[in-house]
């Protein structure tokens, strides 16, 4: 669920004035090669919205056939992807994150993306077994609870489901929907010195393909995560899926 939808891009008819109407080549293949070409060197910008089959084709006298074709290859190729609701956009370039102690609104920052959130829960409940279990508190201890989907320049890439002791649970949903969590942990004296995590895969929920715009109970990347303070407290304990069309995890393994 983006926190915005991407403005439409017209394509230049300049991109378009050599195309031979005449020759061998298909036409399809040329509207193709020439979107491809304004990708390529920036033209068109990752998460840049086309304007719609007809639109184009009117524009460049071209039948909607035509252009359809030539999307479609591009989709085939992952240089375009339809969305429900959207239109159809350049892929993002995908996200790689290295496996340490940050998180993803501050990866996201340090990338020159624009994070943004979209609150779907703050509420404290009482801990159960599980959690109580993951920060080392009595069952049915006061916890915050807080759900939300991270974007990356418009354009949905995790749902986020985070549990901290009661000592958080002030932080307000302005706070939630303006700043990182850990940044705001940190702006209370609370800093992360380790973390255990678990790297995973599962089919999508309902609700995250909706979220997170992919195919019904599609595939998405995990990450559960306990982090701990310097005294040794767990601070935090996380549940996040991710699309695995935009984002990956990198690990750098060393032979000791």
């Amino acid at each position: 669920m983006p926190d915005t939808i991407a403005e439409q891009t017209t394509l230049p008819s300049e991109l378009f004035m050599d195309i031979d109407r005449s020759g061998p080549i298909p036409m399809y293949f040329q509207v193709a090669t020439k979107i491809e070409q304004a990708i390529a060197d920036g033209t068109l910008a990752p998460g840049a919205r086309l304007e719609n089959e007809i639109a184009l084709g009117e524009r460049l006298g071209l039948s909607r056939p035509t252009v359809r074709r030539a999307i479609q290859e591009l989709v085939g190729k992952g240089l375009l992807v339809r969305r429900r609701g959207i239109g159809t956009q350049v892929v993002q370039r995908p996200l790689t994150r290295k496996v340490e102690l940050t998180s993803l609104y501050d990866d996201l920052e340090r990338g020159s993306k624009h994070p943004g959130t979209t609150l779907l829960t703050r509420e404290v409940i009482e801990a159960d077994e599980t959690i109580a279990e993951m920060l080392s508190l009595p069952k049915g201890s006061p916890v915050l609870h807080v759900r939300r989907v991270r974007s990356s320049d418009g354009v949905a890439l995790a749902v986020l489901e985070n549990f901290l002791p009661q000592e958080f649970a002030d932080i307000s949903e302005d706070d939630l929907r303006t700043r990182g969590l850990y940044q705001l942990m940190r702006a209370r004296g609370t800093l992360i010195s380790v973390a255990h995590q678990r790297i995973g895969a599962r089919a999508a929920s309902h609700e995250e393909s909706e979220l997170l715009d992919l195919k019904p109970h599609g595939p998405v990347l995990t990450m559960d995560r306990t982090a701990y303070n310097n005294n040794g407290k767990a601070v935090e304990f996380g549940r996040h899926c991710y699309r695995p069309d935009l984002y990956a995890f990198e690990i750098t393994l060393v032979n000791n």
